[in-house]
């Protein structure tokens, strides 16, 4: 149809697991597909953005704080928690895929380019159990860690972490956690078996709904609050 804005394929890769990623183009902006599905976009980011927002917690602004975001994407969360951190704040992102880090720095033209250079922005490129292991097993432990790597344990992106969700994945994220740190996952939808988990694992839980956008009509995802009892 004359008048209509081409899609363009960015760029692409194949994760460890042979999962297909894309990064695609649209009347400036940017949506990441894994295989057929999309995943993220710059068009819909108030639930990414409120991940940070829940897992920082509401007195965090300003606050120099350790946190870990699970997954780069397209920097939502990173954003929003440097937005609500203060200086002297770590932020690590934990990346498996290397060119999605590049993705952000190259091929977006400049979008992420102040979240990526802010100097308490780290990116390491690994996985995300393997950085939680480590804060556990050796610290610095996190005041947030904000997890958005699967739509869900009931739907699971990489199949690697399904190892998250179960009780040594949690036992492991508490003791990553400060004593009163929090940690906040993404759901595509509403997971209670998740919320079950959290409260087995004898954190305090919490459920909030989550829209695709400021002007969606439902609540279609949800963010799971775990907030560790000192």
């Amino acid at each position: 149809m004359r008048g209509m804005k081409p899609w363009t394929n960015v760029a692409e890769t194949r994760a460890p697991d042979g999962a297909h990623f894309r990064l695609m183009e649209h009347d400036g902006d940017y949506y990441l597909y894994m295989n057929d599905r999309q995943v993220m976009s710059t068009k819909m980011t108030l639930s990414e953005r409120m991940l940070a927002d829940v897992g920082c917690g509401h007195d965090a602004k300003g606050r120099s704080m350790r946190v870990l975001v699970g997954g780069l994407g397209l920097g939502f969360s990173l954003r929003r928690a440097l937005e609500l951190t203060g200086p002297g704040s770590v932020i690590h992102v934990a990346e498996l895929l290397p060119e999605v880090e590049r993705w952000n720095r190259e091929l977006m033209g400049g979008y992420n380019d102040d979240i990526l250079n802010d100097e308490r922005t780290e990116i390491l490129v690994e996985d995300v159990y393997e950085v939680i292991r480590r804060a556990a097993q050796q610290g610095p432990r996190y005041d947030a860690i904000l997890l958005d790597v699967d739509d869900g344990p009931s739907s699971l992106l990489q199949p690697q972490n399904s190892q998250l969700y179960r009780q040594e994945g949690l036992d492991l994220l508490k003791q990553a956690l400060t004593t009163s740190g929090r940690v906040a996952f993404w759901a595509v939808e509403r997971d209670p078996r998740l919320f079950r988990s959290l409260k087995k694992a004898r954190f305090w839980a919490e459920e909030f709904p989550a829209a695709k956008h400021e002007r969606a009509k439902r609540k279609e995802h949800a963010i799971y609050l775990g907030a560790r009892r000192t």
